[in-house]
């Protein structure tokens, strides 16, 4: 589905105001530069003993305290927020490298010396989409998110799940899984990038929520990558069931639920995200507007995406949309039913 690896977009001095306004600007640590500079590395294994496409990776024993000591006070930053101080309980555990995709990440395991409990976050090299994607989930999804931008460098707070991958293998047959439930969130999930143009929800790019209710177990899909937010110029790209590794959890939920009741969730979906862009009017045409002032994607795909929404909603809406954050802001108003988004 996704055929080259997608060109990296840098922040533009409007999406900077837009994060410096919103909060997003920290002066933290550039930081991602330095993590390159490791001497060695180990591919981790997950606590099962599989297989990752992770390394952990070393430093020099000088360096390494200097990049613990910026790491904690990026996690107190993230966490926290102001001018805290370093906290002594707090050590790096380990530092983690993926190779793999757009954002080469760095993962940070912080472990509470007091207890051993650990947390995680993310450095990666900021990019102009994914900064897009994260401010859209952030504003339309029921999900919150927390990261942090300096220069070049973005901090993630880690997203908690199981990940899509190996949900569809470890627990889509198991007996106990509440079929309709997952399948209603996973129909909600796919109205949601749809609408605000995620593209590229493989399932190694989301994970399963999974949260034990007083009688049910209640499900939520969250992205975990964001670097394909308005960028491809197929349609099919920004509909999750549309990519292999989703077919057995699309499987089933056509299984689960009729088409009738499908829809219904896609409606309600579209309902709730309507009341949260009324909610943050404000911000959601800030960001719009920001993202149309900005280079995200290769005019091209504007114009092919455009001319495929257009055939799909039967409308002549998107002929004029020079750019795609024009396009994404016509589509959400499109589908969502919302007149006055201005994003000009």
């Amino acid at each position: 589905m996704i055929f080259q690896r997608k060109v990296h977009y840098p922040i533009s001095s409007s999406l900077q105001q837009y994060l410096y306004h919103f909060g997003r600007v920290s002066e933290i640590p550039l930081i991602y530069q330095d993590l390159l500079r490791f001497v060695g590395s180990i591919p981790y294994d997950d606590p099962q003993g599989n297989e990752t496409l992770w390394l952990t990776v070393m430093y020099p024993p000088q360096e390494q305290a200097v990049l613990d000591e910026q790491l904690i006070s990026i996690y107190t930053a993230l966490k926290i927020g102001g001018d805290t101080p370093v906290h002594e309980h707090l050590t790096v555990d380990r530092i983690d490298f993926g190779e793999f995709g757009n954002s080469r990440p760095f993962r940070i395991k912080i472990t509470n010396q007091f207890n051993d409990n650990s947390d995680y976050f993310y450095v990666k090299l900021a990019d102009a989409s994914r900064l897009f994607g994260l401010e859209l989930e952030h504003i339309l999804s029921p999900n919150r998110m927390n990261y942090l931008v300096n220069g070049d460098t973005l901090i993630e707070d880690h997203i908690a799940g199981v990940p899509g991958d190996v949900f569809s293998e470890d627990y889509l047959n198991n007996p106990e899984l509440n079929r309709v439930r997952i399948s209603k969130e996973f129909s909600k999930f796919n109205e949601r990038c749809f609408i605000r143009l995620l593209g590229d929800m493989r399932s190694v790019n989301y994970v399963v929520d999974i949260t034990p209710d007083f009688e049910e177990v209640q499900y939520r899909v969250r992205p975990i990558d964001f670097d394909q937010q308005s960028y491809e110029g197929r349609a099919k790209v920004y509909h999750a069931y549309n990519f292999r590794s989703n077919r057995q959890i699309t499987r089933l939920s056509f299984d689960a639920l009729n088409r009738q009741t499908i829809k219904q969730y896609a409606e309600e979906e579209r309902s709730q995200m309507a009341r949260r862009a009324t909610a943050e009017h404000r911000r959601l045409s800030a960001i719009l507007r920001t993202m149309n002032r900005s280079q995200v994607c290769p005019e091209e795909n504007v114009i092919s995406l455009a001319q495929q929404l257009g055939g799909m909603h039967k409308t002549d809406r998107f002929d004029d949309c020079k750019t795609m954050g024009a396009l994404t802001a016509e589509h959400i108003a499109h589908v969502l039913g919302i007149e006055d988004l201005k994003y000009h």
